[in-house]
């Protein structure tokens, strides 16, 4: 499945005009595919299914659905109603859970991603960037990928703790095994980033089925490339988690922002950002073995 497309959404003084590149694969093992994406201006999320739990396709999709009614399409929320739309979203997982005849099946799902929101109090608007679970949002800045979002799972724990090596994180036994989950819980607790929008920005959103099988540095060398993929940079994406064995279902949708302001100077709209963002609300960390730098 994929979903390429470019909308202007309009804004008080200019607007944004936001360009994605969306695709979803079942893979190369796995007979369903428990991930979803939603990529409708301004918001771009992927939520992936909790493989080895009762209906991981149908909690993806309930967070996609939950979405759609919480936020207008077309126009920027306010983080409150993105925080809203998650909290809904948990509520909705849920409501999926049930009793079988092995026991209670827990329905679950990751669920991370970017939404253009107004920050009020003359603040202005920010790129909202959330997660729970191990699915991932980057940011490219036309030469680093830097990991906005942190993993929720046990080995990032350890690693965090001294304990573990980044570099050995991938191969753990424990690799694959989240920390937190929409529907895991009755109270979701989401990791909120707010980055200025400014400029030309560049977000890559992405299940595990992508980041588990291509590193930063092959990610960064596909972005920078001038692809001629039928299904854009995501289906090139894609394509290289299929190649390297494909091993999960792997969802990725490539979110570029271009923002311009009536009467402002065009040279400094339309400037690509540096990789620091010293007006965050919070600092984003890398994950993994660093970023990934596309060499001079």
């Amino acid at each position: 499945m994929s979903d390429d497309g470019e909308d202007v959404v309009p804004l008080p003084r200019g607007s944004a005009v936001i360009a994605h590149s969306a695709q979803s694969d079942v893979g190369r093992v796995r007979s369903v595919n428990e991930d979803s994406f939603l990529a409708e201006a301004p918001v771009y999320l992927v939520a992936d299914g909790m493989g080895g739990h009762a209906r991981g396709d149908a909690a993806s999709r309930a967070v996609v659905e939950t979405f759609r009614r919480h936020l207008e399409g077309g126009r920027p929320s306010t983080p409150e109603q993105v925080l809203d739309a998650i909290h809904s979203s948990n509520d909705a997982v849920r409501a999926l859970t049930g009793e079988g005849e092995e026991g209670t099946a827990v329905a679950g799902t990751t669920l991370t991603g970017v939404a253009l929101v107004d920050a009020g109090d003359g603040a202005g608007f920010h790129w909202m960037v959330f997660n729970i679970g191990d699915s991932r949002v980057y940011e490219w800045d036309g030469r680093t990928l830097e990991q906005l979002s942190v993993d929720h799972s046990a080995v990032q724990e350890l690693v965090d703790a001294g304990l573990l090596r980044a570099e050995e994180a991938e191969r753990h036994p424990e690799r694959n095994v989240i920390t937190r989950a929409i529907g895991a819980d009755d109270v979701v607790d989401p990791d909120i980033w707010l980055i200025p929008a400014t400029g030309r920005q560049v977000f890559l959103i992405c299940s595990d089925g992508l980041s588990k099988e291509v590193d930063d540095e092959r990610l960064a060398h596909i972005l920078a490339g001038d692809t001629g993929h039928a299904a854009g940079l995501a289906g090139e994406l894609v394509d290289a988690a299929l190649e390297h064995g494909g091993r999960d279902n792997v969802t990725v949708i490539v979110v570029e922002s271009e923002l311009g302001v009536v009467g402002g100077d065009d040279e400094e709209a339309t400037r690509d950002r540096p990789a620091a963002h010293p007006d965050e609300d919070t600092t984003p960390r890398g994950v993994g073995g660093g970023n990934g730098d596309v060499p001079s």
